[in-house]
């Protein structure tokens, strides 16, 4: 109990005395006068390297009754970078008020480039409310070396973004075919598609170019178009919801593992993602550089007055529109926002109609890519425009409120200090701004197709013009940046110009049976038209194979340059050598008898059976079409030679009509034979680049099977 009374006893004395020192401090603190220190001038500017600064630094020092105090004591203490600042900024200086209770110190020229912080205090015997200076030194060229940043990292940028679309365009192959393939009356399956194809090839530029070249080629009607280039305005979104993520610290990291993917893999669809993750990494390594250049313009007042200036609804679109219109890529300005928005430049007020402008602006390419194209190719980027403009128009008068909504579905608010009612935007505002404001357009839109097809054939109709003679239908060169596709339209013209042979070879049989020349002037006519589409064609294909292409369409491109030649001889048989017996045999007073003209149908008939068979291997490029033409052949080719049997037979029967006709007769069935083999090597063709490799034997193409 007497210890316990003693420990008690010793911690009442310290408690005591910890008391009484503190009371001892709070007094000796409360005697002392305290002091505040405000910033008049001076903070926050900006020079460049050996440029003395416009504003000397200075404050006011007021008493506990905000009254000046004159000849106080300040001193001003340079902290930051402290060790490669002149000597003189390294001292502390001392300046003392006068009778207005201001203290100023002129600053000394800077030497080196940084931002620096200045501590004014008060003397340490007093108590006062410090203040704090930022200053920014700019080195003295930082103008060119933020242009040169500037342009290289947009070219970096724009060069990723490109790589990626072409890697993974190369890699969707033939399934982004299929997918074009499919477009419907349906306006919703259109939306959809339209939105699925453009974030493949991430561009919605590309998308509606795509467009006017398929409507220019017939492929489209311009009323199917609309769907797909409402849902192409969100599929263009989803670039601008990856560049928000801000990865510019994993970019080089993108880079190594799209060169790794694309030197290692085997597949070619292998190299492409390779390639695709490759413009991933370049394109935000372009945006780390963009980033770090426009640095120096966070405290450059005519940037920063230009940028309050874009709040203006009507300025912000104008400006948006015309740069998209420059670069061409609403995507690419859209990413030049959220770099903005990285480095705290860009307010939400004023991001949203340089938004709804870049929306305007991509409306340029269609624009241009159907200047020379048909009417129905103009109506497409005419009511692209308009859907753009009105949708402009619309929000126009809606920003103040789609910039609170903007604000309720974020998480984060950052406000300018100035004015509470304007908000630095984040990258992911910026891009949930381009999403959704499409999103809504659309959703204004989609009811109303059909009514709007109309009116934009009411303000431009649509004139039916006769087609020209001698001119392709489906050949496009404003895709052959989009080899899938470009190819397609290839394989389309291929199946046009087998089309008009089996026209030629299914109309030459009837002056041999009829004895009527009328139709020979046509036929002639019609080898003229396909010797046109050869000439366009291989040109065509060798444009495809000059580009960057996967070597499956390399093939592909073969496939369809060896039909040309296949079918192109086709004609010339049809043309030159059995129009000119043709003629020659209807001026002569011969006639087949009846079982001659009954065998020469049936081989006619079995002839025009090889083509069309040869005509759906290559609309699908059908391995099991070309087996089958294969073994339909070898029967032609068996048939043949009984036919030839059966006619020197009845030529042993001394048949008037078959001895007079005998060696018209044999030849027509030999060039039909001919024409048939013509017909069966480009299945042959097929079968050597897709069916199971054996022996390692090598397709010839000189090689002919008759």
């Amino acid at each position: 109990m007497t210890k316990l009374n003693s420990i008690c006893c010793i911690l009442c004395f310290i408690i005591n005395e910890v008391y009484a020192i503190n009371s001892s401090d709070n007094c000796e603190n409360s005697q002392k006068p305290h002091y505040t220190i405000r910033i008049l001038s001076g903070n926050e500017q900006y020079t460049r390297q050996r440029n003395a600064f416009k504003y000397p630094l200075k404050v006011s020092i007021t008493d506990s009754l905000s009254q000046p105090v004159s000849s106080f004591p300040v001193n001003f203490q340079f902290l930051k970078p402290s060790g490669e600042i002149k000597s003189e900024w390294s001292e502390q200086n001392t300046v003392l008020s006068d009778s207005l209770g201001t203290a100023t110190m002129e600053l000394p020229v800077p030497e080196l480039a940084g931002d620096y912080e200045i501590l004014v205090s008060c003397p340490d015997e007093v108590v006062c409310e410090p203040a704090l200076f930022v200053l920014h030194i700019r080195k003295s060229n930082w103008v060119f070396i933020m242009l040169i940043g500037l342009s290289g990292g947009l070219a970096l940028f724009l060069f990723g973004m490109s790589l990626m679309s072409e890697g993974m365009q190369n890699s969707a192959g033939n399934r982004m075919r299929g997918i074009l393939g499919r477009l419907t009356q349906n306006r919703f399956v259109a939306l959809g598609l339209g939105a699925l194809v453009t974030m493949v090839i991430q561009s919605s530029s590309a998308t509606n170019v795509m467009l006017v070249s398929f409507v220019n080629s017939k492929l489209l009607r311009f009323r199917q178009t609309i769907g797909v280039m409402m849902g192409a305005a969100i599929g263009t979104t989803i670039t601008a919801q990856i560049i928000a993520f801000e990865l510019t610290d994993y970019a080089l990291l993108f880079v190594v593992f799209g060169l790794m993917i694309n030197y290692v893999g085997h597949k070619q669809t292998t190299k492409e993602i390779g390639r695709a993750l490759l413009g991933f990494g370049i394109l935000f390594y372009g945006m780390h550089i963009m980033s770090e250049s426009m640095h120096p313009l966070r405290t450059y007042d005519p940037f920063l007055q230009i940028i309050m200036q874009l709040q203006n609804p009507a300025a912000g679109i104008i400006i948006g529109a015309l740069l998209t219109a420059l670069i061409q890529s609403s995507s690419a300005f859209i990413g030049i926002l959220i770099i903005l928005s990285m480095q705290g430049l860009l307010t939400l007020n004023a991001a949203i109609p340089l938004i709804i402008g870049a929306n305007v602006g991509t409306s340029i390419t269609a624009v241009l890519a159907s200047i020379n194209g048909s009417r129905e190719a103009k109506q497409v980027a005419l009511a692209h425009t308009v859907f753009k403009i009105f949708g402009a128009a619309i929000f126009i008068f809606l920003i103040p409120l789609f910039v609170k909504f903007i604000l309720f579905l974020s998480n984060e608010l950052y406000t300018t200090g100035i004015n509470q009612d304007i908000f630095i935007a984040s990258p992911r505002q910026i891009a949930n701004a381009h999403t959704i404001y499409n999103i809504v357009l659309c959703s204004l839109f989609i009811p109303f197709t059909h009514s709007y097809s109309r009116l934009i054939n009411f303000i431009y109709p649509a004139k039916e013009v006769e087609e020209e003679p001698f001119k392709v239908k489906y050949l496009d060169n404003s895709l052959l940046k989009t080899p899938v596709l470009a190819m397609n339209t290839a394989r389309l013209e291929l199946v046009r110009m087998i089309k008009k042979v089996y026209f030629m070879t299914e109309e030459i049989i009837h002056p041999f049976l009829d004895k009527d020349a009328a139709v020979l002037d046509k036929i002639e006519y019609t080898e003229k038209e396909v010797n046109f589409l050869r000439d366009h064609l291989v040109d065509y294909l060798v444009k495809i194979t000059q580009s960057s292409l996967a070597s499956d369409f390399t093939q592909e491109a073969f496939m369809i340059m060896n039909a040309v030649r296949e079918f192109e001889q086709i004609a010339d048989i049809n043309s030159h050598q059995l129009v000119e017996k043709a003629r020659s045999w209807t001026h002569s007073p011969y006639q087949f008898s009846q079982q001659g003209k009954d065998e020469l149908k049936l081989y006619h008939d079995h002839t025009l059976t090889i083509i069309i068979q040869a005509l759906k291997v290559f609309e699908d490029f059908d391995l099991k079409a070309a087996k089958k033409l294969r073994l339909q052949y070898n029967q032609y080719r068996d048939e043949y030679f009984e036919l030839e049997r059966q006619h020197y037979d009845r030529l042993k029967e001394n048949i008037e009509s078959t001895i007079s006709s005998s060696k018209t007769h044999l030849e027509i069935i030999t060039l039909l034979r001919v024409i048939s083999s013509h017909a069966m090597n480009t299945s042959r063709i097929i079968i050597a680049f897709k069916g199971p490799k054996k022996n390692n034997t090598k397709y010839d193409p000189g090689k002919s099977t008759n």
